[in-house]
């Protein structure tokens, strides 16, 4: 009897949700990565990276930034001179929006920086990244039809925010049940097996 090694399911992608990428790829971004999907519409849809961690530190790079010490992620492929958070603020940083469970996008940027600096805010209820991914109306949903991604629930909106996390692909991928156990552990290349 021979195991369903396919890479697909049924549920719909929609802000909140991650997406998981085909253990294959070899995309400089999204290789072995989960995005976090932060709007998802039919205009279009964006989210984060939140597996390329930059081995930098914010503060020496970005104006005004405070060195706290977090892990930054390269977001995706567009706008990577910007810098993008998403956190866990709510109401306490004016003009955020609630993308889902908690988790909360933008806000008043200079307050956030003024606040880390201060010692006000803990930084693992903010997490940073240099550009975002994007998709046009209807471009995910043939790349899911592709079966470049698979889209999989949040079940603890925290692990979003944990920077310390090294392995969340594979733990997402494992989630998916015994095939993608087994996907998650396959070598990027089948054929240096």
């Amino acid at each position: 009897m021979a195991i369903d090694l396919s890479f697909k399911n049924n549920r719909k992608p929609r802000k909140g949700r991650v997406l998981i990428s085909d253990p294959f790829s070899k995309d400089d971004y999204f290789g072995r990565s989960v995005v976090y999907l932060c709007d998802y519409n039919s205009q279009g849809t964006f989210g984060f990276v939140l597996t390329n961690y930059l081995d930098i530190n914010l503060a020496d790079v970005a104006k005004n930034f405070p060195d706290i010490g977090a892990n930054i992620s390269i977001g995706g492929p567009v706008q990577t001179e910007n810098i993008f958070f998403i956190h866990t603020l709510g109401n306490r940083l004016p003009g955020s929006v609630e993308v889902d469970d908690g988790i909360f996008i933008g806000g008043d940027y200079d307050l956030l920086i003024e606040q880390l600096k201060d010692g006000l805010i803990d930084n693992s209820k903010v997490r940073f990244f240099l550009g975002y991914s994007g998709w046009d109306g209807g471009q995910l949903e043939e790349e899911i039809n592709r079966n470049n991604w698979i889209v999989a629930p949040v079940l603890n909106p925290l692990e979003i925010m944990d920077t310390s996390i090294s392995d969340i692909w594979q733990r997402f991928m494992k989630r998916e049940g015994k095939k993608y156990d087994i996907l998650s552990r396959a070598p990027l290349d089948i054929h240096n097996n």
